[in-house]
């Protein structure tokens, strides 16, 4: 986001309680957001909080955050998922899943801890998430000093604005990264088998960057994983490469490898459910 784009953004919101922003994937509004409404005085007079639609994004964001303020996570950057808080009395900046906020919302009827509340990705609509549309709508109504800023990647926003009493919407421009797109030229009748061909593909070709492999689900995650280390090992002289599974219910522990630098520098082969697409910030390159 250019410095202009980000002081007109922040003009929007001190003229007014809700703002809905629409930028895409890449666009930075997860990780930049809430360091703006800190460099401009939010965090004095309570936290501003931030959620997301999964845990692992709710872990990896904060991670990327404390970073770049050159913090401990759990210090003044913190996340709370479910049975895992790292937070502390300092924690001005909060990454949280929509959950979370769901419980707080049950004992703090106004959420007088935040000053500034984020309900980021907005267009993954849940149970969670629509509950808490409509109990944040009634919160900013009580209270007028917290600002609620909902965010989407697509551009049907209008229906956010409309629900919320017509609110302005906020549209960051351009997008971060180039992506070139090939499209396969036969039908493929078995998408695993395909898709770990194309990775050793890639990987042989001595490309720079890690892969990054998108699967329905747990189990064709893991069948791809089991699969791709196996033709790996019959290859002679092939170089090293670390295969990583991400989902939803895989350990937290194990979800953060993801974002760990592999061994020797070795590329990484990142096998995931669309947890990716939108939910994850990391450093890494992709081909």
């Amino acid at each position: 986001m250019s410095i202009s784009n980000k002081f007109e953004l922040l003009n929007v919101i001190r003229d007014n309680s809700i703002v809905i922003i629409v930028g895409e994937t890449g666009s930075g509004k997860t990780t930049q957001l809430t360091q703006y409404l800190h460099e401009d005085g939010y965090t004095k007079c309570g936290m501003v909080g931030c959620t997301q639609p999964r845990r692992v994004a709710a872990m990896s964001v904060a991670k990327r955050v404390s970073e770049e303020m050159q913090v401990k996570l759990g210090d003044d950057v913190g996340y709370a998922i479910r049975f895992e808080d790292c937070t502390s009395e300092n924690t001005v900046i909060k990454y949280m899943t929509d959950g979370i906020l769901l419980r707080e919302s049950l004992r703090e009827q106004d959420l007088d801890n935040y000053s500034a509340i984020i309900m980021d990705e907005a267009h993954e609509r849940s149970l969670n998430t629509d509950v808490l549309f409509g109990l944040l709508r009634e919160v900013v109504a009580r209270r007028t000093d917290l600002k609620l800023i909902v965010t989407s990647a697509t551009m049907d926003s209008t229906k956010f604005a409309k629900f919320f009493g017509n609110v302005p919407e906020f549209i960051i421009p351009g997008r971060t990264f180039p992506v070139e797109i090939f499209f396969s030229r036969n039908t493929v009748e078995d998408y695993v088998d395909a898709a770990i061909k194309q990775s050793l593909q890639i990987h042989l070709m001595g490309l720079d960057g890690d892969i990054l492999v998108f699967m329905p689900g747990q189990e064709d995650i893991e069948v791809t994983c089991e699969i791709l280390a196996e033709r790996l090992e019959e290859l002679d002289d092939a170089p090293p490469l670390a295969i990583l599974p991400i989902y939803s219910q895989l350990p937290s522990d194990l979800q953060a490898k993801i974002f760990e630098k592999a061994p020797g520098g070795m590329r990484k082969c990142i096998v995931a459910t669309n947890i990716a697409e939108t939910s994850l910030t990391g450093n890494f390159v992709i081909k």
